[in-house]
């Protein structure tokens, strides 16, 4: 049985490969562009009307216009996906009564009061357990599946019913609408997009790093 520790561990081994993978695939294409006058390096500073620079306004607009959109579009689709009639909650109640955070209270607090929308929400809806052993309680195994090296605070929402139902659904905040809302959230086999979430992992993750590099070069281009 995979833990987060080990599933973090696989998601940034593979992340890494598709980096460099598409890095280099990128590189090769922009160095076949570069013309034959140009001595320097494709992040150089060049002269506005140089054959340099008109080198690096083609890559921009190569970037811009020809692979990012395809690469922006792709990721909002496999997030669409998971609004697919066959992923629905099956109200496991993993999500409700065993969330983790990196960050304490009090610094999800200090995080609200300085506009962080997400911990403002998140802190609408849940609240810490006293100790780790009052949540391991709750929910043993996957309590197991959450543990990592690292320190993480446990939380869970008073508003979640005994048949793990939201006493307050109408009214919930969008975290909890959205959730999960991205396929590296770590979900137990009893969440029901745990199924969409192994499907579209790799292509999210290539993706990534894809959106990754392009904003890269598109920051140094401009």
């Amino acid at each position: 049985m995979t833990n987060m520790k080990d599933e973090i561990t696989n998601i940034k081994s593979t992340y890494r490969e598709f980096f460099l993978k598409f890095a280099g695939e990128l590189n090769k294409c922009v160095y076949d562009a570069k013309p034959k006058n140009v001595t320097g390096e494709i992040f150089d500073k060049y002269e506005e009307n140089s054959e340099g620079r008109a080198w690096q306004k083609s890559i921009l607009k190569l970037i811009e216009d020809g692979i990012a959109p395809d690469v922006y579009k792709k990721l909002v689709t496999l997030r669409e996906y998971r609004k697919n009639n066959k992923f629905s909650c099956k109200m496991c109640g993993s999500c409700c009564k065993l969330a983790i955070s990196e960050f304490s209270p009090e610094e999800l607090n200090e995080k609200s009061q300085n506009g962080d929308n997400f911990a403002t929400q998140f802190l609408s809806v849940f609240i810490p357990y006293e100790t780790e052993d009052e949540a391991k309680k709750i929910y043993p195994e996957y309590f197991e599946l959450l543990k990592t090296e690292d320190k993480v605070y446990y939380y869970h929402c008073p508003k979640v019913t005994k048949d793990n139902k939201c006493s307050n659904y109408d009214m919930r905040p969008q975290i909890c609408k959205d959730f999960p809302d991205n396929p590296f959230s770590f979900l137990p086999k009893s969440c029901g997009y745990k199924t969409w979430k192994d499907e579209v992992l790799n292509d999210s993750l290539k993706l990534q790093a894809m959106a990754e590099i392009l904003e890269f070069y598109k920051s140094k281009l401009k």
